[in-house]
């Protein structure tokens, strides 16, 4: 391997630098479609990537920044906050230096238009108030925001940013795909690989080229060059999966895949899977407060009212990791796993809420009925408020029929 294959990983050094070299997303770059229009205008404006991990979101908005003529930096909202989104506006402003460290700039050499982009990883890590901060500079044009999530935006960004954002919908990439990107890879490796690992690697992905690539190039490291004639095989592959470490990162995909295994058997009634899938993060060190924190949202969020006990039991799992710690607190989430598993199911009240929601969202503060209202002065009162006037309805007037919560369900 390149001297600079061990200083950036492999699925940086391949990384596209153009729509000729992308592999995937026909639907959104090929002749005539939206992000190809645009390279080709150059009117570049803000918008969110949604889709799956490693199927080329960072890539495409390094691509639009690059062929717009726009300076660009990278943040990932699981590591950045506040500070680091002024830092970049504060940079983008004043046209100066970007101070080392806070994140990538990627510069064309030519001059900026107005506009840098900001390229948000995850941005449906941010919270309301940190999204908001985002607002004004999206508004006066001082950023092009490009964020990226694997979560539907319609729940995960703020109305206000998502109405100043073109969502684009982005799709995991075929077996076909994959190969394309690992063949690439080998020979950046300066290996061969076998036809099976090839198709190993290809089923393995499940559609994330960078998981492919990381496999890739952790075995190449691996076994290249010990007796295996520049190349790759499958057993070489499986052999490689055996470390643990090579298949759990904490800042990687696999995080987020395992928690989701671990959710998705709790919402199945299905223990077992559910405590397989603890046990592979606890074995791997994952915080024990991330995982009892998931099972305080699920209690309220799968459980619900079927069971209303299971918030109770969730917030007693979370404050005995926090209190003992591992190893005595993996039994304490082992007892709420099993608990959440095989409790009944009910997200009429979780479903309930976001049905209200999009009427507050859509309709904006409707008067409130005047039997409701606080009347704390004389005056107030002779105006009526605070007096029940007979009616049954607590909503305001234009959603009088409404029902969110089915009592039934």
């Amino acid at each position: 391997m390149t001297q600079n294959s061990a200083q950036k990983p492999l699925a940086d050094q391949i990384r596209p630098q153009n729509l000729v070299e992308f592999v995937g997303q026909k639907h959104l770059v090929g002749p005539g479609k939206p992000l190809r229009r645009v390279i080709e205008s150059g009117e570049l404006h803000s918008m969110i990537f949604w889709g799956p991990p490693g199927v080329g979101k960072t890539t495409l908005a390094r691509i639009l920044a690059t062929h717009t003529n726009r300076h660009f930096y990278q943040l990932s909202a699981v590591s950045a906050g506040k500070a680091e989104v002024r830092a970049v506006i504060e940079q983008s402003q004043a046209k100066s230096q970007v101070q080392a460290g806070l994140f990538d700039q990627v510069d064309s050499g030519e001059t900026q238009k107005n506009g840098a982009v900001l390229f948000l990883d995850e941005i449906h890590r941010f919270n309301k108030a940190q999204q908001d901060f985002l607002l004004p500079y999206v508004e006066d044009g001082t950023i092009i925001l490009i964020g990226a999530t694997t979560e539907n935006p319609s729940f995960e960004v703020i109305p206000a940013l998502l109405s100043r954002a073109q969502v684009f919908v982005l799709e995991s990439l075929t077996t076909a795909d994959i190969k394309n990107i690992l063949r690439h890879g080998a020979s950046e490796l300066g290996i061969d690989l076998a036809e099976d690992a090839e198709e190993f690697l290809a089923e393995y992905a499940s559609g994330d080229a960078r998981q492919s690539l990381n496999l890739l190039e952790a075995t190449a490291r691996l076994y290249a060059g010990q007796g295996t004639d520049g190349e790759i095989t499958l057993q070489h592959l499986r052999d490689a999966l055996q470390s643990k470490h090579l298949r759990y990162d904490k800042a990687g995909d696999e995080h987020y895949n395992t928690i989701s295994a671990y959710i998705k058997s709790m919402r199945a009634s299905d223990p077992d899977a559910a405590l397989y899938y603890l046990a592979r993060m606890v074995d791997a060190g994952e915080d024990a407060l991330f995982i009892a924190r998931r099972m305080v949202i699920f209690a309220s969020e799968d459980v619900g009212m079927a069971q209303p006990t299971a918030l109770v039991i969730a917030n007693e799992v979370f404050k005995a990791c926090e209190t003992i710690g591992y190893p005595e607190c993996q039994i304490n989430l082992a007892h709420g796993t099993v608990y959440m598993a095989l409790a009944a199911k009910d997200r009429t009240a979780y479903e309930a809420y976001f049905k209200a929601l999009e009427d507050v969202q859509r309709t904006g503060n409707l008067a409130i009925p005047m039997k409701l209202r606080n009347a704390p002065t004389r005056l107030m009162k002779e105006l009526g408020y605070a007096k029940d006037d007979g009616t049954e309805a607590n909503l305001p007037d234009e959603l009088k029929h409404r029902r969110y919560y089915d009592k039934g369900g």
